[in-house]
């Protein structure tokens, strides 16, 4: 579980944000991916398949020896990361998730893992009406293993505090 509070990145604002272009941002904290929040995802999605629920199944047949989240569920924790990072500069009203490039599930996350987001900056474009899109490399790390969970390219628009409705 995460503790609740968004770190600040020093002197991010939406008019710095391209000088922090090809920096890391930062890790979030660690959390958990325990069976309950895998349960509780395959409840909210309708995915049962046996390899993330039955525990003793997965133990017995799963060539990971032990239940695994499911991919879109590890995916699925990638943005409030980022927002723990503080991905959001004060001077924004908002930033909205806008969309994902080239997202690559690179190792299974069992059962009782923590897992973080180490996240780069890769572009921050200015767009119109006030708006910032930020393009972010993010790679979900799996406490302990040498491969990511996954790696993502995430967008975020950001919406300037001017030109929110």
């Amino acid at each position: 579980m995460t503790l609740g509070f968004t770190m600040a990145i020093s002197q991010f604002t939406m008019l710095t944000a391209p000088q922090f272009a090809g920096r890391e941002l930062g890790t979030s904290a660690w959390i958990v991916v325990d069976q309950e929040r895998i349960d509780q995802f395959a409840s909210c999605t309708g995915d049962h398949q046996w390899i993330h629920v039955d525990v003793e199944r997965a133990k017995r047949e799963s060539p990971f020896g032990a239940p695994i989240a499911h991919g879109y569920l590890t995916l699925s924790l990638v943005a409030a990361m980022v927002m723990e990072l503080g991905i959001i500069p004060p001077d924004a009203a908002t930033g909205l998730n806008y969309g994902l490039d080239k997202v690559r599930f690179v190792a299974p996350v069992k059962a009782g893992s923590r897992v973080r987001c180490r996240a780069v900056l890769d572009s921050a474009e200015p767009q119109s009406g006030g708006r910032m899109l930020l393009r972010l490399k993010c790679a979900l790390e799996i406490e302990n293993e040498t491969k990511p969970a996954l790696v993502a390219e995430l967008l975020c628009m950001l919406i300037g505090k001017s030109s929110a409705l």
